[in-house]
């Protein structure tokens, strides 16, 4: 971790004239020539880098919902339609009773 915080320091101190000497190094080993190269395939490969993160963070974000919603917890089932009741008379009811249920079985 303490490497990184140096490299992070290193970076972070870098102003004008350390940059104008790195501009310079980086002219004399590479030419002309070739720097327009090196900046068109750096800026190439932020390009892919900045689209493979956001694949990755869409995936995960699907992951998460479809775990959401196979996590959810399961909804209460509907109540049975009520059963119709049984008049004084016993006259009109598409249900039997106790007695004649028990009676039909004997039978």
């Amino acid at each position: 971790m303490l490497y990184l915080q140096s490299q992070f320091a290193l970076i972070g101190g870098l102003q004008g004239p350390e940059l104008i000497f790195l501009l310079i190094v980086i002219l004399i080993f590479f030419g002309a020539k070739k720097l327009p190269e090196l900046a068109k395939g750096l800026g190439q490969g932020i390009k892919e880098f900045k689209k493979a993160t956001k694949d990755v963070q869409q995936d995960l974000h699907q992951a998460m919902e479809e775990d959401s919603v196979a996590s959810a917890p399961p909804r209460k089932a509907a109540e049975p339609a009520p059963i119709p009741q049984q008049s004084e008379t016993g006259e009109g009811s598409e249900v039997p009773g106790k007695e004649e249920a028990a009676d039909t079985s004997k039978a």
